[in-house]
């Protein structure tokens, strides 16, 4: 692999002297582009709406259209189509997302989620499932300045169908074997001329099943979501709106851990697993917000409000050794007052007017509070000592209470240098508290629990500053090249109590910070057929947080033990060679590797410095070609043939290394009559039926990818 990384500077180089040598270029809007040329995209990765070829650093962008091309029905299907990004999850719909070697590894992600504008505070509070979609950016690299905690590895950005003066909507039906039924729709008009704005979409979204389970001979991971979104937008003054957003998802997942005991069981014996407790998970979230902004002739102002809860259950014990045997089994169903998130965010911003002055800057404040009361009893049956517990039929009841406080205040500006020089600076500074209350008792089934752990109190608090630099030089009207730096960081916190006494409660840990520099160029080329953005970057982590998780609590305990430096070049290019033809390509490479690791041995602490970051493919590739040629004779239908092959480089699931998973390759197909109102397509995704884990726990426990499946799409818009 030594030579690519040789390549960035090349590249880089190669581009710029491409970019002089073709000064010539086309300033055109998306109203003159003809269909063989590329349109302007415009993002608001910089919490203002600009052109994305204008953004001083990384940032996807997928366009509704393009969301129902590639057929992405929830965020995990991003990975491959965004540049060093890979998420993943073990059954319960939690994502790990990583992008460029920085990784979730607790509950407090590495990669920032928002959806309309409001972050998505944790793995818990997190929406998974895709509709009604506008468009979703991907931000790659530390994003803290303007997005704060948990941004250190980028930020993806969601963003649902905007108000509509006219009566619009839209229903689509997804089917497919293993049970796969997806059935969405969704109505946008106005209620009031002029004045109040509503919206409403339903997705219903349903899996019979991949998995056996062979202790019952039955599907095993069979569910179904129900997710509910609606607006309304309401013109009280002149340049001022109020806009609520309501977003409640209601889940059932048979099967949460869809778990093989090992790699190789999970490769050879696929999609099979033996567990003898059995349940269905319950997994309830509401999103509310009410967001207010005026637009002003000098300055915008926004505020957003926010809450989040999420309500996440088992009706029966669930299985906590994932095998037949009754040894360990996870109780959390206590009541409606426990194992619940609730979250308040407050945001305020004000910015400048974007009317082409030379200075555009913004300021704000972030503010959250949280709440996380979670009670969970492990029980040790009747086979207990099979799992090296010296007694059976007790129950350890673990109680975590955790309250989280923060404030931010941030501001960053962009000042023209000259008419092809732009500087961008930002600063934030960040305040946080979390207070932890645990404690722990054990039942035996007879008279009353007996206490091990009473209440026991710990505090935490810590500050964060965000910086960031950029410069941008425009070699031409569609051709620029940049350089930045940029900082991030994740919130450091407190171990909660689990049913090991060798791990204790209250364990400190520090906030994890991510450094990194990043030069790239971005560009149109032949008349705007091809859009070529490149980018190379090295960033630094200090105070890695490295995860453990402690069985059978299912309860992970973080230490700083590590610091990391990762590398890697990316690029996507699109083009259109032809009328109808259209090609993309997504390339990434990351070697993400620890300058220092200490882990806990059997004869104390092993120095693992060297080892590769785990959840990091070394190369994601994805090259897509769609053709639409006319359908017959018709002047609005259209064929469809589209193909994608996608690539993963190998990858480590644990830090010592010894859990991997080699490169693989997977193949989707798409082919039907499409417009601009309708759709009827087949479909197929990974169709070599490529098995591969996705998932796997440190301890060994692996997750498959999705194996071959097939369906049909019908989609109508009015």
């Amino acid at each position: 692999m030594s030579i690519i990384n040789t390549q960035p500077l090349a590249m880089l180089i190669l581009i710029a002297g491409f970019n002089l040598a073709s000064e010539t270029s086309f300033a055109q809007t998306n109203d003159t582009i003809p269909e063989t040329q590329l349109g302007e995209v415009m993002v608001t990765a910089q919490k203002e709406s600009e052109n994305l070829q204008k953004v001083p650093f990384s940032v996807s962008a997928i366009d509704d259209r393009k969301v129902e091309e590639m057929n992405l029905w929830q965020t995990k299907d991003l990975r491959g189509y965004i540049p060093n990004l890979y998420t993943s999850n073990p059954g319960d719909n939690r994502n790990v997302i990583s992008i460029r070697g920085i990784t979730t590894t607790s509950y407090e992600p590495a990669v920032a989620t928002y959806v309309d504008g409001v972050n998505q505070f944790g793995l818990d509070t997190y929406f998974f499932l895709l509709n009604d979609v506008e468009r979703i950016e991907v931000l790659r690299g530390p994003q803290g300045t303007l997005y704060g905690r948990n941004a250190m590895g980028g930020v993806m950005n969601i963003i649902t169908k905007p108000k509509s003066d006219e009566l619009s909507g839209f229903v689509r039906a997804d089917v497919g074997n293993y049970g796969f039924t997806r059935l969405a729709g969704g109505v946008k008009g106005m209620l009031i001329p002029e004045k109040l704005y509503g919206g409403i979409s339903v997705l219903s979204d349903r899996l019979g099943g991949y998995y056996t389970n062979l202790y019952n001979d039955s599907k095993f991971d069979k569910q179904e979501n129900l997710l509910v979104a609606g607006n309304l937008n309401y013109l009280f003054a002149e340049n001022w709106e109020a806009i609520l957003n309501f977003k409640s998802n209601t889940g059932r997942n048979n099967g949460p851990f869809t778990l093989a005991p090992d790699p190789v069981s999970a490769l050879e014996n696929p999609f099979v697993v033996n567990q003898d407790a059995i349940t269905e998970m319950v997994d309830n979230s509401q999103n509310l917000s009410l967001v207010v902004k005026n637009s002003g002739p000098r300055f915008n102002f926004s505020s957003q409000t926010a809450y989040q809860h999420n309500y996440r259950y088992y009706k029966t014990p669930i299985d906590g050794d994932f095998s037949p045997i009754d040894g360990v089994s996870i109780i959390n169903d206590y009541g409606k007052n426990w194992n619940t998130v609730s979250v308040w965010t407050q945001e305020f911003r004000l910015a400048s007017a974007n009317t082409g002055q030379r200075l555009n800057w913004q300021v704000g404040f972030f503010g959250f509070n949280s709440e996380a009361p979670t009670r969970q009893g492990i029980y040790f049956g009747d086979d207990a000592a099979m799992i090296g517990s010296p007694i059976s039929n007790f129950t350890t009841i673990n109680t975590n209470v955790e309250t989280g406080f923060g404030l931010a205040f941030f501001g960053q500006a962009s000042y023209s240098l000259t008419e092809r020089l732009k500087l961008t600076g930002g600063l934030r500074s960040d305040y946080e508290r979390k207070k932890l209350t645990v404690s722990q008792e054990m039942d035996f089934g007879q008279g009353d629990p007996m206490v091990t752990q009473p209440d026991t109190t710990g505090r935490v608090d810590y500050n964060a500053i965000s910086p960031k630099l950029a410069l941008a030089y425009q070699l031409a009207n569609t051709n620029e090249i940049y350089g930045s730096y940029s900082r991030g960081f994740r919130p450091g916190g407190l171990t909660q109590i689990g049913s090991d006494p060798s791990n204790p409660p209250l364990f400190a840990y520090e906030p994890e910070f991510s450094n990194n520099f990043e030069i790239g160029s971005k560009n149109y080329f032949f008349n705007r057929r091809m859009r070529v953005n490149v980018a190379a970057f090295v960033t630094t982590i200090t105070d890695v947080q490295v995860p453990g998780l402690i069985l059978p609590d299912a309860i992970v305990v973080t230490q700083n033990a590590g610091d990391l430096t990762s590398t890697g070049i990316e690029w996507e290019i699109n083009a259109i060679p032809t009328n109808n033809l259209s090609i993309d390509w997504s390339f990434g490479y990351t070697h993400a590797t620890f300058d220092k690791l200490n882990l806990p041995g059997e004869s104390g602490e092993v120095d693992y410095s060297g080892n590769r970051q785990i959840f990091t493919p070394e190369v994601t590739s994805m090259v897509a070609a769609q053709w639409t040629p006319q359908f017959f004779n018709s002047n609005s239908l259209d064929w469809m043939l589209r193909g994608e092959w996608l690539y993963f480089g190998e990858q480590f699931f644990n830090l010592e290394n010894t859990i991997s998973q080699d490169a693989y390759q997977i193949a989707n197909v798409k082919f039907g009559v499409v417009s601009d109102t309708m759709e009827l397509t087949v479909w197929g995704k990974n169709i070599f039926d490529t098995t591969y884990i996705d998932y796997a726990y440190n301890f060994g426990p692996s997750h498959l990818g999705n194996p071959a499946t097939f369906g049909v799409t019908a989609m109508y818009k009015f």
